[in-house]
């Protein structure tokens, strides 16, 4: 599937608390990393839209969990799921504490979330925050299975040419398989979707 397969995407709901969560019904992907790494970003590729997800230039601009639906040509509907970006910090201890509760109770429980996309600054490499996100993904929790991890590397037009590959190959030899990705790089959309159709069996 590519960004050119998807007919439809709209959003469905903001949550900032548990009790707000909108019926966990068909399959979700989640989104996450440090603020202002490109979720936003990577979202609107993936749903072929300009500005269905806000953007912004201020890190921590997404302060709840977004939900939105998107429909592909050959009638798949998958739930996009954007998190507040982690590291950010201007925000206040006991903000950081309600969100931290909200996202770790999504990610452990939630029954239909089937994957998840850890984004990474491809200049920046894993960090602690990152690198605590995976360890939390592996744990069990009460569903079936863990949702599976997608690590995806941003803003790869960020680096030479040259240097892309190696880039993304040596962030590869510390975790699991690296999707590099920009959105001056269509290839790369492409690429990703790929990927998650493959998660999500």
């Amino acid at each position: 599937m590519t960004e050119n397969d998807i007919v439809e995407a709209s959003f469905l709901a903001s949550a900032q608390e548990v009790s707000s969560l909108p019926p966990p019904i068909g399959i979700e992907i989640a989104f996450a990393g440090r603020s202002n790494v490109g979720k936003s970003s990577l979202l609107n590729r993936l749903m072929a839209r300009r500005s269905l997800v806000r953007t912004s230039s201020t890190p921590g601009c997404t302060r709840a969990i977004n939900f939105f639906e998107a429909r592909a040509r050959d009638g798949m509907r998958l739930t996009l799921v954007d998190l507040p970006g982690y590291g950010y910090a201007a925000r206040s201890r006991q903000e950081k504490l309600v969100w931290a509760k909200l996202i770790e109770h999504y990610l452990l429980e939630r029954p239909t979330l089937a994957a998840v996309v850890v984004l990474v600054d491809i200049r920046r490499g894993l960090e602690k925050d990152d690198l605590d996100l995976l360890e939390l993904l592996s744990e069990q929790g009460p569903r079936s299975r863990p949702p599976t991890p997608v690590l995806v590397a941003t803003k790869l037009d960020r680096v030479p040419r040259a240097q892309q590959a190696a880039a993304v190959q040596g962030l590869a030899k510390s975790t699991r398989k690296v999707i590099g990705f920009s959105t001056e790089m269509p290839e790369t959309t492409n690429e990703v979707w790929r990927v998650l159709r493959h998660a999500i069996r």
